[in-house]
């Protein structure tokens, strides 16, 4: 049987909780126990009531949803559910599982349910393959589902449980997979990690000038601003290829 999750829904709009827990009524996993309409509620229940999953607006009147995390210590997952999509990137910042826009799509709501379950059932023995560096990987990106070919990859950011990348063609895109997921999987002949939040493809290096306290500045074809590498990682990549 799968695990039942007990959510509690955060939204200064009573409407929007109302159509929001209509629609996770059709998801049998979810059982809302609670809804705030604003930060202090969402803090008082949240510890009332333990929940396993908060789905959480963003702009609320007087704090926003990124102030009720400062404040708390979560130990359940985090959905927003937001009308505004700036606001993507800081999500992801703070683990956030995901980022559903309003109006919420019914399809896109049940992918993120299933990253629920799926996060809660990961062994730490399950492993995928290599990657190699002519593959092409399908996967969902911005929401549309597409081929990334690995070989277009310039680098890697991590955003929380999500990675932005910047390919070749010069664009960013939010991807549903961690940075830790990218270092196991591709090729260590091409890619290296610089930062512990950044992967680079060696094959786009246009140089490295160093930079204060034994740090780097790392230049890549395709990308405006040097990206740094930290003194630790650069005694990493020294021993690796030197």
């Amino acid at each position: 049987m799968s695990q039942t999750f007990q959510a509690i829904l955060v939204d200064d709009e009573r409407l929007a909780r109302k159509e929001l827990r209509s629609m996770l009524s059709e998801h049998e996993v979810i059982e809302v126990i609670g809804e705030a309409e604003n930060v202090e509620q969402a803090i008082k229940l949240s510890r009332a009531q333990q929940p396993q999953v908060m789905f959480l607006d963003i702009q609320m009147p007087g704090e926003t949803g990124f102030a009720l995390l400062e404040k708390i210590d979560p130990d359940f997952k985090v959905i927003f559910v937001t009308a505004f999509d700036a606001y993507a990137i800081r999500a992801f910042e703070v683990n956030a599982l995901d980022y559903l826009l309003k109006p919420i799509n019914p399809d896109r709501l049940a992918r993120a349910i299933e990253r629920l379950s799926a996060a809660s059932e990961i062994s730490p023995t399950q492993t995928m393959r290599k990657l190699e560096y002519e593959d092409r990987l399908f996967i969902e990106i911005d929401e549309h589902s597409r081929f990334l070919k690995i070989n277009t990859v310039v680098c890697i950011s991590a955003a929380g449980d999500y990675s932005e990348i910047v390919t070749s063609d010069g664009k960013k895109s939010l991807v549903m997979k961690p940075l830790k997921e990218w270092e196991d999987r591709l090729p260590e002949k091409y890619f290296t990690r610089i930062h512990r939040s950044t992967i680079i493809n060696l094959e786009y290096i246009e140089r490295i000038v160093g930079w204060f306290n034994r740090s780097y500045q790392v230049h890549l074809r395709h990308i405006e601003e040097p990206l740094t590498m930290s003194r630790r990682y650069a005694v990493k990549l020294k021993l690796k290829f030197g």
